[in-house]
């Protein structure tokens, strides 16, 4: 089996997506201090717009939340790698299209981080997030704003290549 230049792109873009998303998911399901920082300034911001009971279910719930769905992007971008086993297993005989798989991976994975930039940009959490005297230098930012784009990237990539057949 010959991949295409179309998949080889995609699965790098795929391995960068769930390195962050899956790393992250510790400190987002466990709360991390650093994941309540981030999601309790944001939570106080969002008072101001939806009300002390919306920023609070923000503050307590958001991360599970935000996890939850880089959890559900992971399994559908890194799925096709198990249709794969399966199939050559002799499980199934007919899997999803890979390229419609990872089109609406790259699509969910871009909207995350859409949120996670206007966030970054639009609250006081800021590009450079500062908990207890210490900086990410901005890295959560960078890492959300290249998803955002790589994510949009592979999601019409892979549309194209899904709509040609």
């Amino acid at each position: 089996m010959k991949l295409s230049k179309t998949s080889v792109i995609s699965w790098l873009v795929i391995v960068w997506i769930c390195k962050v998303f899956l790393l992250s998911l510790p400190y987002k399901f466990t709360l991390h201090p650093d994941t309540q920082h981030i999601f309790g300034t944001i939570g106080q911001w969002m008072k101001g717009f939806i009300g002390d009971s919306g920023g609070t279910l923000f503050m307590n719930y958001g991360s599970y939340a935000v996890g939850a769905v880089e959890l559900v992007t992971s399994l559908i971008l890194l799925s096709p790698a198990l249709f794969f086993v399966f199939k050559k297993m002799g499980v199934i005989s007919n899997a999803p299209n890979i390229h419609l798989l990872h089109a609406v991976g790259g699509a969910l994975a871009s909207m995350v981080m859409a949120g996670a930039v206007f966030f970054h940009l639009f609250t006081p959490l800021g590009i450079e997030v500062i908990h207890e005297g210490k900086s990410d230098g901005g890295s959560l930012f960078y890492a959300a704003t290249s998803i955002l784009i790589l994510g949009a990237f592979i999601a019409l990539l892979n549309l194209i290549k899904y709509r040609r057949g």
